[in-house]
């Protein structure tokens, strides 16, 4: 797989290992960068602008792109055991959300918000493409991905382990600030089109819903996924109260 871009690549080159080869642009003058690439100790290629346009699709390489070995994905039992957090687990769940630049940007927050993994449909939803990582800005190096075949039954499990099942949808649905998330939790997203699937509906314990104040009856899937992610941890890791400073 060819992935490209600065942040993608100052993500990889943590991990060398997942490196086969790197393609930089003959006339990049970004010597930092390419003091980066020579630290890898790989393969390196130099390549015109036509060559590397090719090589990504005419997408933002920045100058440079790699090629790398397949991103390792797990069972459901194996997430689990991953589990790094000393506090309670935290999954999402992705309901046949075919959209890469939607899964890549969920990855991206998924990051920055300490969840411990992703879960994704085996079909009917975006994999690990280029696009993912390049939009996840390697995040997908960073956050665990199962990948399983029926969403459904990975969160009946995941329930029998322990977890609250959260749906994001508007029908019969609190208010996303009420959740229960000190609990450990598996937040589920829809798909773009048509949300949380009924065999999936079955298995959350409860729906949250993000108010919509204007005329726009809903946001991106992505961009609601980040909103209810940063409540979570508001609220498992509030300020303190100015009182207590």
């Amino acid at each position: 797989m060819i992935v490209y871009g600065k942040n993608v690549f100052n993500q990889i080159k943590e991990d060398p290992r997942s490196v086969s080869e790197v393609y930089i642009l003959d006339s990049l003058k970004d010597k930092k960068l390419r003091d980066s690439v020579k630290t890898l100790k790989c393969p390196v290629r130099s390549v015109s602008r036509k060559e590397l346009d090719t090589l990504t699709g005419n997408g933002i390489h920045n100058g440079i792109a790699v090629k790398v070995k397949d991103i390792p994905t797990y069972s459901l039992d194996e997430l689990l055991a991953r589990k790094k957090s000393q506090g309670p687990g935290l999954y999402v769940a992705l309901d046949n959300i075919q959209d890469p630049h939607n899964v890549g940007s969920i990855l991206r927050t998924a990051d920055c918000t300490g969840v411990d993994g992703i879960i994704l449909c085996r079909h009917n939803s975006a994999g690990l493409t280029p696009t993912v990582v390049k939009t996840s800005t390697g995040a997908a190096y960073t956050v665990p991905v199962a990948i399983v075949n029926n969403l459904s039954q990975a969160l009946k499990k995941m329930k029998e382990e322990g977890y609250w099942i959260a749906g994001a949808d508007m029908d019969h649905a609190r208010d996303y600030r009420e959740g229960m998330y000190d609990a450990p939790t598996v937040l589920v997203i829809g798909s773009e089109g048509k949300g949380i699937s009924p065999l999936v509906k079955k298995q959350c314990d409860y729906m949250v819903r993000l108010p919509m104040a204007g005329s726009i009856s809903s946001l991106n899937a992505s961009v609601a996924c980040a909103v209810l992610l940063y409540e979570i941890m508001n609220q498992r890791d509030p300020l303190p109260k100015k009182n207590d400073r």
